[in-house]
């Protein structure tokens, strides 16, 4: 076996996989990272209005409701409660021209403290990571960078691989050389791979093309989530309360209701504790005539999961969904997004998503130095042809999985099979 062949030719598919997708895996590390200090970022921008300024038990909820509405000249769509009881809630009102503001309130007065768009900085971050800011084409991209990610991690583990003799980890040489830097970025590859190639594959169920044709599979086939009694049509779901439900939950029809009711917040929020759903959830209100209300349980453990539908006319309790009533492939998906989103585990949890997001920063800034200590050049190609089309083959296997990524992979392989057909003419010429 050609080894020296197998190698150049997995190196190739690494160098492009890093030069093709290295500034947007940049953008996302960074934006992610940010995105696990998400409470201690809105404390530090929101300040006071992060904590209750009054003690004493909350005014009823339908009061709290009215008074925000007014004093936000809006109407109150949705409630957070926190499990932290120094906390402020927070409430997202509508107003009359559409527009939606995140309100921060003391619940021992129903004051309104402050307002801003709705989701504030951090929502702008979240959009920014997932390029979802810039419409269907950015959300397309962060899919092709993420499935061409996973490609990185994979040849990178083969080519970090220890050959006889050598040390899995090393950083020999003095920075002024390549070896150094080799070393470096191998080492740093290494250590952190999995944790990358775990948020690359983790990532995945959120993009736009991918992750919904996930998303409607376990939607379809009922393996994963629990099955809504008598769907409400599409159009009457309201797509600002699915983004409280969970993943696996977003693209199923909400169990529909017998029509408008007088069934208030005091109530919904009563039956929620008689459902042992305690302080720490999210209350959202019908959007449409015959919608349920919505409880959801926001505490970040999986197992803690917990969504509640009310009838609007009866206050009868249309589902009851549990992390007990999820199937073993929609909890898996669940898991690996509350972990790359850090929460799973705790601290621990997210030091790690943490250390894998500077571990890309370090890795984006030696492959240039690399490239550079190479003078620009690209891999020599493997002797073998019969290599080159082999590792080739596994590549385009790989991007069969996910379509966006497979594409550019052809697109990439026509582009440098042109190239050398035109270098070939022109040499032929000369």
């Amino acid at each position: 076996m050609d080894t020296a062949a197998l190698y150049r030719a997995v190196w190739r598919w690494h160098f492009y996989a890093g030069l093709i997708i290295l500034p947007v895996l940049v953008w996302m590390a960074a934006t992610g990272a940010l995105y696990l200090y998400k409470p201690e970022i809105e404390r530090a921008v929101y300040g006071p209005w992060t904590e209750r300024q009054y003690t004493g038990d909350p005014i009823p909820l339908g009061e709290m409701a009215e008074s925000v509405g007014l004093q936000a000249k809006g109407r109150v769509t949705r409630i957070a409660r926190p499990a932290d009881d120094t906390a402020s809630w927070q409430m997202t009102v509508e107003r009359a021209d559409g527009e939606r503001r995140t309100v921060f309130v003391d619940p021992a007065l129903g004051l309104v403290m402050g307002n801003i768009p709705e989701g504030g900085v951090m929502k702008t971050v979240k959009e920014l990571h997932s390029l979802i800011i810039t419409g269907p084409v950015g959300n397309a991209l962060v899919e092709i960078v993420a499935g061409w990610t996973i490609l990185l991690c994979l040849t990178g583990f083969y080519l970090w691989w220890p050959r006889a003799g050598q040390k899995a980890l090393a950083l020999r040489g003095k920075p002024t050389g390549r070896l150094f830097w080799r070393d470096f970025h191998a080492s740093t590859g290494a250590i952190a791979g999995a944790v990358i190639l775990f948020l690359a594959v983790t990532g995945m169920p959120w993009s736009g093309f991918w992750g919904k044709q996930l998303q409607g599979a376990v939607s379809a086939t009922g393996m994963g989530r629990p099955a809504a009694p008598g769907p409400a049509p599409w159009e009457h779901r309201d797509h600002h309360a699915s983004a409280e439900l969970p993943w696996s939950m977003q693209a199923t029809p909400a169990p529909h209701g017998h029509g408008e009711g007088h069934i208030g917040p005091d109530q919904i929020a009563a039956i929620a504790a008689a459902h042992r759903i305690g302080p720490g959830w999210t209350m959202v209100m019908p959007s449409a005539p015959g919608a349920p209300w919505l409880v959801t349980d926001a505490s970040p453990r999986t197992a803690d999961t917990r969504v509640l539908y009310v009838d609007a006319a009866s206050g009868k309790v249309l589902q009851d969904a549990s992390w007990a009533n999820f199937g073993g492939g929609a909890k898996a998906i669940e898991w690996g997004i509350a972990v790359h989103q850090g929460e799973q585990y705790g601290e621990p949890n997210r030091l790690v998503m943490l250390a894998g997001c500077i571990a890309i920063l370090l890795l984006a800034a030696s492959a240039p130095i690399l490239w550079w200590k190479r003078r620009f050049a690209a891999p020599p190609p493997a002797r073998d042809p019969a290599r080159t089309r082999g590792v080739a083959a596994i590549m385009l296997a790989l991007g069969a999985l996910f379509p966006l990524t497979g594409a550019t992979m052809l697109a990439a392989l026509s582009g440098e099979w042109l190239w050398n057909k035109r270098r070939k003419r022109s040499h032929f010429a000369t």
